[in-house]
């Protein structure tokens, strides 16, 4: 990072090796934030976000083909 930033932020929905947590929190840089998949999916569940969960379906069209006239 370079310029007039005071923090970064990096998400990935994996997880993070520790060479890139050791990077993230170098001396001398502007701190990053590391969000990985678990740390997202708890910050996606914070009531204060008024999210909820949706389930969807997807369609077997091959299994309708028989009932075609």
């Amino acid at each position: 990072m370079s310029g007039h930033a005071d923090k970064g932020i990096i998400v990935t929905t994996d997880a993070f090796t520790q060479e890139a947590k050791r990077g993230a929190t170098r001396d001398g840089a502007a701190p990053i934030e590391l969000i990985d998949g678990e740390k997202l999916v708890d910050m996606l569940e914070m009531p204060e976000l008024r999210l909820r969960a949706v389930t969807t379906f997807e369609v077997e069209h091959s299994f309708f083909k028989k009932f075609r006239a």
